[in-house]
């Protein structure tokens, strides 16, 4: 048994395992966002439009959902528990995480892409209460359907193979990261009249001046700052 698993790719709950559980979140989570900005928006306008919900600059990737799944997969599956309790742990742990991201990135950015102010149950305009639930729901899925499933699959893959991709695969989603939020920290500077100080300031400045960056972050508000 212990060498079959030896040859297992990514066995256990891993960090290669983990990594393909954020970036299918990430994935899923990105075009989630879409569909259903599509849905409502038919619903209320009558016509169909599609537009990006991303959090980073290149590809289908919304990093909040992947580290939501990250972390209720790798705090709440690891061990049984009752329906109810994981709902209600889920519940918390993404209505907390949700909070904490809005509140991180209006603090060190100078933006939100969410505001739930009018919404039912609200807290300070970050989370609510059925939002909270709905997470709850999410991670028992998660826990329950979604990970044994992908969990088989992701060790199906040759561990030559295996290894291979996901170190690409890291490697792209690192560099897509750093200048997406380096981009996104740039812009805050930029709105609060700091001219760049080096070429890596000038390097954002030039390729991702605000008007890109509102190709990719659709939904995104700057603040304006008080003068």
């Amino acid at each position: 048994m212990k060498g079959n698993e030896k040859q297992k790719f990514a066995s256990g709950m891993c960090f290669y395992k983990l990594f393909w559980i954020f970036l299918f979140g990430c994935v899923f989570g990105a075009y989630y966002e879409e569909i259903l900005n599509l849905v409502v928006h038919y619903h209320f306008h009558h016509e169909l439009v599609w537009q990006l919900r991303r959090g980073v600059i290149w590809g289908p990737i919304s990093p909040i959902y992947g580290m939501g799944a990250l972390l209720m997969i790798g705090l709440l599956g690891r061990k049984k528990r009752p329906d109810w309790k994981t709902i209600l742990y889920g519940a918390l742990l993404g209505g907390s995480f949700e909070y904490l991201i809005s509140f991180l990135q209006e603090t060190f950015l100078g933006t939100v892409s969410w505001d739930y102010t009018n919404e039912f149950l609200n807290i300070n305009g970050r989370t609510t209460i059925p939002f909270a639930i709905v997470w709850g729901l999410l991670a028992l899925a998660l826990v329950k359907i979604f990970y044994p499933s992908v969990s088989s699959v992701i060790e199906s893959l040759p561990k030559k193979f295996g290894t291979i991709l996901t170190n690409i695969l890291i490697v792209l989603v690192v560099i897509d990261f750093t200048i997406s939020w380096g981009a996104l920290v740039r812009q805050m500077f930029r709105h609060n009249g700091f001219p760049p100080a080096t070429f890596v300031g000038e390097f954002f400045d030039k390729y991702f001046p605000d008007e890109e960056l509102k190709k990719s972050y659709t939904n995104m508000v700057v603040i304006e700052v008080q003068k």
